[in-house]
């Protein structure tokens, strides 16, 4: 098989991709791609070397999976969304404190504070991607910001709970990795985590490191910390979405976020 290079993955887009109204961009200092709609501007950026790699490894089919991605993206972007009649479909969805607030169209996203290392802002789920909802779209519905986080709430609490578990050296780990885009909102789920914490025999621990997953510690030992910090590092490193590397410590209501030494019980900040 002939090297990928940058200009024949750039050539293969432009292929696939063929659309009358997009443009097709190459960003020779970023080494990227960039496909918009010809009128509105609006689009997507493709890293090059991130999708070599994935050619690399699984062939065409990691192409047309970004091409089908690309056309799904651009198609919600052209279309008028509502969020009227669309209330089972609003989720909340976490994010770092360094996530943008506004999108590369200047809107403004709706968000509220969560931890000092997660905000919480809202997706306007569309079936195979989502939207994040700005104030214009708020607006244009006359909704308050209370109004979209009750029924975000609401929706996260009707998803399903059925963690894996797993026990590591007389501490008990919680996953849970449905793939539904809202692993890591669950956490938002208060009643879920005093029934959590209701039946824990040590200290109730929650991470938090990227979206797609959520892990809860019932920490019963010096080991158990030790074996939360790797474990929550090592999916930070690995997601798609990484939101915090630091896992929290749930009680009183509140998450505290722990610095963990090693070998030693966290303090907390």
């Amino acid at each position: 098989m002939a090297k990928m290079t940058s200009i024949k993955m750039k050539h293969l887009l432009e292929d696939k991709l063929k659309n009358p109204d997009y443009r097709i961009v190459y960003k020779r200092d970023d080494d990227a791609v960039r496909i918009e709609w010809k009128e509105s501007k609006e689009g997507m950026t493709v890293s090059l070397p991130n999708l070599i790699v994935k050619y690399n490894e699984r062939g065409m089919e990691a192409v047309d999976e970004m091409v089908e991605h690309v056309n799904e993206a651009l198609k919600i972007m052209n279309q008028t969304q509502h969020l009227k009649g669309m209330e089972k479909q609003i989720f909340p969805v976490l994010r770092s404190p360094s996530f943008p607030t506004e999108t590369k169209a200047g809107k403004k996203l709706i968000f509220k504070d969560h931890t000092a290392e997660t905000r919480v802002f809202y997706a306007l789920d569309l079936g195979k991607s989502y939207r994040l909802i700005d104030e214009e779209l708020l607006g244009e519905e006359e909704w308050t910001k209370e109004r979209l986080d009750e029924i975000a709430a609401f929706n996260i609490r009707s998803l399903s709970y059925q963690p894996k578990v797993d026990q590591v050296a007389g501490n008990d780990f919680y996953f849970l990795a449905t793939q539904d885009g809202y692993d890591a909102s669950r956490i938002l789920n208060e009643a879920f985590l005093e029934e959590m914490l209701a039946n824990a025999k040590g200290e109730l621990t929650v991470a938090v490191p990227h979206q797609d997953v959520l892990i809860l510690g019932d920490i019963q030992n010096k080991t158990g910390y030790d074996i939360l910090a790797q474990m929550t590092m090592k999916f930070f490193a690995d997601g798609r979405i990484p939101i915090t590397s630091l896992p929290f410590v749930y009680e009183n209501k509140k998450l505290e976020p722990v610095f963990i030494l090693a070998k030693n019980r966290p303090e907390k900040n």
